[in-house]
C-alpha cells in the first residue's frame, strides 16, 4: 500500500474545502455503477451503495475483493472508469482528492521522520491556520483517546510501530473532518489495543457524527463497530445490512460462511434425506450455525445421526465435527462436554435456525422450509 497523505489539507491558492463543524454532522455518500478495472480483472464490478450521512460503515470481505479499491475511488486517489460518486448532493466524481474534504489513515503510517508526534498530528490543522489554541485543545483530547500524551515530543523513529499507527491515526481524527476513511487502520496493533481502540474509534466518530467508511477483512471488527456492513466479493456487493441481520440472514452461502465464528455450516441437502428427495429439495443447500445445533433428547428429537471425527477444546466451549453420510456438520457444545472421537451422536437441526439456499444461484429460499420440513422429520 502506497504511503497516503491526510486528504484535508489545503493551502494559499488552494480551493475553499468544506467547512468541519461536527455540530453538522457527516455527508452520506452514494455509488451509482462504480466500475474499476485493472487490465482485464474487474475489480471493482458496477457496484451501487448508499452510505447515510453519520453512519459507521465497514467495508468487509477478503482480499482482493475490491473493498480497498472502492475506498480509494471514494478517497480520489483512483479515478472513476464508469459510474458516479455523490457526497451529499454534490458529485464529486471527477473532483481532485484534495478538494474532497476528508479525512483518511491506511494501514501505511506515512509520518514525516523529522517531526514529532505532536506535530505530525497538528500539521493538517497547521496548514488550514486553524488557531493555536483550538490546536492545541484538540491535540490534548486525540493524544489521550489514543494512549500518545506521554509521547507527544517524540519522533515517529523512538515509537514502536503500533504507535506509530495511533499517530496517524489521531492525524486523520484530529481534523474533524465530515467524512472520515481508513483502511485497515487496526492491523498492527496488538490483540488487546485493538479491542480498545474499536470501542473508542466508535465513541468518537458517534460524538462527532461524522460518516466513516472504514475497510477490514476482520469480521470481529465489522460487527463490533459498524452501524452497516457491505460484505464485498469478487468485485461486487454481496450483502449491505446492519450486524444483526448479516448475521441472523445472510443473503448468500458466501456471506453465511464469511460471518461468523465458526463459520455456518452449509450442507447438500438432497445429501442428507433419505431416500428419492423428488423435485422439491433438488439443488438446496441447507445452512445452520454450529451454536445452533442442539443433541437430541426427549424433549428434542433427532434429526440427524453423526459419527464424531474431531474434537477442539477451546476453554469454555468446545468444538465437535460430525460425519454425517460425506459431509461434515460442526456443532458448538460447552467445554466440559464429554464427547470423544468415534462416537455416535443424535443431532437436533431447531427449525426456526435453518437457513435454505439454492445451490446454483445462492438466493435464500427460506419460503421452502415448509415444503423439506416433513423430509427433514422437522
Amino acid at each position: 500500500m502506497p504511503h497516503v497523505m491526510p486528504l484535508a489539507l489545503s493551502g494559499p491558492g488552494s480551493p475553499a474545502l468544506a467547512t468541519s463543524d461536527p455540530s453538522t454532522g457527516g455527508q452520506s455518500i452514494r455509488l451509482s455503477g462504480v466500475t474499476k478495472t485493472w487490465g482485464n480483472t474487474r475489480a471493482v464490478d458496477s457496484i451501487d451503495l448508499e452510505i447515510p450521512a453519520g453512519s459507521f460503515t465497514v467495508l468487509l470481505g477478503p482480499s482482493g475483493c475490491g473493498k480497498s479499491t472502492t475506498l480509494r475511488m471514494i478517497a480520489g486517489l483512483e479515478p472513476i472508469e464508469s459510474g458516479r460518486l455523490m457526497f451529499a448532493d454534490k458529485d464529486v466524481t471527477r473532483l481532485p482528492a484534495a478538494q474532497r474534504a476528508i479525512s483518511m489513515v491506511f494501514q501505511s503510517y506515512a509520518l514525516f521522520p523529522h517531526l514529532s508526534v505532536a506535530e505530525n498530528i497538528i500539521f493538517g490543522l497547521k496548514v488550514r491556520r486553524v488557531s493555536r489554541s483550538e490546536r492545541n485543545a484538540r491535540l490534548e483530547r486525540v493524544a489521550s483517546l489514543l494512549g500518545l500524551s506521554a509521547l507527544i515530543h517524540r519522533k515517529p523513529s523512538e515509537l514502536s510501530g503500533g504507535q506509530q499507527q495511533r499517530v496517524a491515526l489521531g492525524r486523520a481524527i484530529i481534523a474533524e473532518r465530515p467524512i472520515c476513511l481508513m483502511d485497515e487502520p487496526l492491523s498492527n496493533l496488538d490483540a488487546k489495543l485493538r479491542h480498545e481502540m474499536r470501542v473508542e474509534i466508535r465513541a468518537l466518530q458517534q460524538q462527532l457524527g461524522f460518516t466513516m467508511v472504514y475497510v477490514t477483512h476482520d469480521q470481529v471488527e465489522a460487527i463490533t463497530m459498524a452501524d452497516q456492513v457491505v460484505l464485498m466479493n469478487s468485485g461486487r456487493i454481496e450483502q449491505v445490512a446492519n450486524p444483526r441481520d448479516i448475521y441472523a440472514r445472510p443473503a448468500s452461502p458466501f456471506a453465511a460462511r464469511f460471518i461468523g465464528t465458526p463459520p455456518m455450516n452449509i450442507l447438500d441437502l438432497d445429501a442428507l434425506i433419505d431416500g428419492p428427495a423428488g423435485p422439491m429439495a433438488t439443488g438446496l443447500l441447507l445452512g445452520i450455525r454450529p451454536e445452533a445445533v442442539e443433541r437430541a433428547s426427549a424433549e428434542r428429537s433427532a434429526t440427524l445421526r453423526g459419527t464424531v471425527s474431531a474434537v477442539e477444546f477451546l476453554g469454555a466451549d468446545t468444538l465437535v465435527d460430525c460425519t454425517v453420510g460425506t459431509q461434515t456438520l460442526q456443532l458448538r457444545v460447552t467445554g466440559g462436554a464429554d464427547v470423544a472421537r468415534g462416537q455416535s451422536l443424535d443431532l437436533h437441526l431447531p427449525r426456526h435456525e435453518l437457513h435454505l439456499f439454492d445451490a446454483r444461484t445462492g438466493q435464500r429460499q427460506d419460503h421452502r422450509l415448509n415444503e423439506i420440513g416433513p423430509l427433514l422429520r422437522l
